[in-house]
């Protein structure tokens, strides 16, 4: 092959500046190499240039630090491909409204590369797919377009993300992250293993991109799978007057065999609702059906359901219609504590809520604004401002929900002003008065109002 090795690398692409891109720029930039930042998003691409972050996982300092050095480059311009050594697709990877993969994004960014692609470049598909997206999607769209070949003229891998969102001083990040990398050939897996082991963490060679791909689904699927079943034991426990939280938080005192997971409203992010579908939808080509998998993600869907049904039975306890009613749901991050509201189940609670005649506001720290609505739930496509939280506000909703518990939000506070409290993932657990206001996901109730 006649790219240059893999130490005197000296720049390299990342195509997608989201919550995967970005840090993964950064990290590079400041591991002293030169790094091209490519967003087809103008705002993105402006707030970078101006040193403004606009994701918790990367500060404004390190962006303003990097900008001003040199190291990070923003820009909406393919043709700074050809100056880098390296490139990486951090793209995202939704599904449309049949749950079937949206690779449109991978697709463009694979054509867009492919236009300037040159001998000695090395390609790494970071985006999260089903097996075999390397190899049948991106391998022939660059070699068509360019007669090169990869193993021989440029390399080509696939290494997964590892993002856990979160606050930025968080145990785990893309520097000490282990990464898993499949290439093409050994040869292109070494000099992707190569580069980002210059990031610190230890890097794991798998056989082949599709193994690489899958490691990603398993990750993910096996989180999907093990909160479907706290899920269906919390309904269970609400029936059998068992309190689902007491239950977990015993059961994890056994120091093996056990692992804890909670229920909820839902999953959210862009990997644990959408990676199932994924691998079902690849699964059916080879005429496999992935039903277990399939039923953790049923289960997992129905939840926003369940949510609204509690709500619409606590009001009626009170004798209020949740048509008419005024809810307030608090939290529509998908996460705690983190600014990022994709397939948040928050969306689906807000839809029926709307749906069933419910006058909804929200509010969460982290989210300004929310869209939701455009599909069968909720024609209309609605956006909504995180509303002030003030204790008029509160006092003057029939019932608060509590979807995701940011921890910089007061629930005792919140209870004390509340006429109806819906907590669907435990935040009031330390709540000692009121209890007779809070009805609780995977909990005996509802209580006596």
């Amino acid at each position: 092959m006649t790219g240059r090795p893999t130490d005197e690398v000296q720049a390299l692409a990342v195509i997608g500046l989201g919550y995967v891109g970005l840090p993964l720029a950064a990290a590079f930039a400041a591991c002293g190499l030169r790094v091209i930042g490519i967003d087809l998003d103008p705002h993105k691409v402006a707030s970078l240039r101006q040193g403004r972050s606009y994701i918790a996982d990367v500060d404004s300092a390190t962006v303003a630090r990097l900008i001003g050095a040199g190291a990070l480059i923003p820009t909406d311009d393919y043709e700074s491909l050809r100056q880098a050594d390296a490139i990486f697709i951090c793209v995202p990877t939704p599904f449309d409204a049949m749950r079937a993969p949206d690779l449109s994004y991978i697709k463009a960014a694979s054509e867009g590369i492919a236009e300037r692609l040159r001998s000695g470049q090395l390609v790494v598909l970071q985006s999260t797919t089903y097996p075999g997206t390397t190899e049948e999607v991106v391998l022939p769209i660059l070699e068509r377009r360019t007669g090169l070949r990869a193993g021989t003229d440029f390399n080509l891998a696939f290494s997964p993300e590892r993002i856990d969102p979160g606050p930025a001083h968080k145990e785990w990040n893309v520097t000490n992250t282990p990464k898993v990398v499949g290439g093409i050939t050994p040869a292109c897996a070494e000099r992707a293993r190569a580069l980002l082991a210059r990031l610190g963490a230890p890097v794991v060679v798998v056989s082949s991109p599709r193994a690489a791909e899958m490691t990603k689904l398993l990750e993910n699927i096996f989180r999907s799978v093990n909160i479907a079943l706290v899920n269906e034991l919390a309904l269970l426990s609400e029936r059998m007057g068992i309190d689902i939280w007491e239950v977990i938080t015993a059961a994890k005192t056994k120091p093996f065999g056990f692992m804890p997971f909670y229920p909820g409203a839902g999953v959210g992010g862009h990997c644990i609702p959408v990676d199932p579908y994924y691998l079902s939808w690849k699964a059916r080509q080879y005429d496999f059906y992935t039903k277990f998998i399939e039923l953790a993600a049923e289960v997992n869907q129905a939840m926003p359901f369940h949510v609204v049904g509690q709500v619409a039975d606590a009001l009626g306890n009170q004798g209020r219609p949740l048509n008419g009613a005024r809810v307030l749901v608090l939290g529509v991050a998908f996460k705690r504590d983190v600014d990022d509201a994709r397939n948040s189940p928050a969306e689906r609670i807000i839809e029926l809520l709307l749906g069933r005649g419910a006058m909804v506001s929200y509010h969460d720290p982290y989210v300004p604004l929310f869209h939701v609505g455009g599909d069968v739930f909720l024609r209309d496509r609605v956006t909504l401002t995180s509303a002030p939280l003030t204790a008029e506000t509160i006092a003057g909703q029939d019932c608060i929900v509590i979807v995701t518990g940011h921890s910089a939000l007061d629930y005792a506070w919140v209870v004390a002003h509340a006429r109806l409290v819906m907590d669907s993932c435990n935040a009031t657990a330390g709540v000692t008065f009121g209890r007779e206001k809070i009805v609780r996901l995977g909990a005996p109730g509802p209580y006596t109002i």
